[in-house]
């Protein structure tokens, strides 16, 4: 009988041993939605974003080239300005403004409507290097844009 209660005695400290390793590894292990330990918001989008966008616009098949300033406010709204050549040709304002809303997810994926004197752009993006740097797409045309933290 003594036998028994010593396995007894070791099996459940086994167990107790091995479910408090199960337990650390868990701790230890990023939750779903995470990148890393690094959990994004859209307070994670705070100031400024120099951007190069490049592509081709879907419905003419015309090259589509720019660069965009984007000042994100850390509540979901934004503000650019951008310079935009489409087809070779320089746009009509230097410096067009826009508006617009996004959301940051906690996978540090998102999305935003740009409200600009050509009408709404939808975007979708990655924020990538604890909030460096922004990857987009713009989704009525074939045009990604890199965007790098400037403040």
């Amino acid at each position: 009988m003594q036998r028994q209660s010593r396995w007894t005695r070791s099996g459940v400290s086994l167990f107790i041993g091995l479910f408090a390793v199960g337990i650390t590894v868990v701790a230890q292990t990023p939750a779903a939605g995470e990148q890393g330990g690094y959990r994004c918001s859209n307070r994670t989008l705070n100031g400024s974003y120099g951007f190069l966008l490049d592509g081709t616009d879907l419905a003419s098949g015309f090259p589509f080239r720019g660069v965009v300033m984007q000042t994100y406010d850390g509540k979901g709204g934004i503000r650019q300005v951008d310079h935009v050549i489409f087809n070779g040709t320089p746009p009509p304002v230097e410096w067009a403004p826009g508006t617009g809303t996004y959301a940051v997810n906690p996978d540090c994926t998102g999305v935003a409507l740009l409200h600009t004197f050509t009408g709404d752009v939808p975007l979708h993006f990655v924020v990538t290097d604890n909030g460096k740097q922004i990857k987009q797409v713009v989704d009525a045309n074939a045009v990604t844009a890199v965007g790098n933290r400037v403040n």
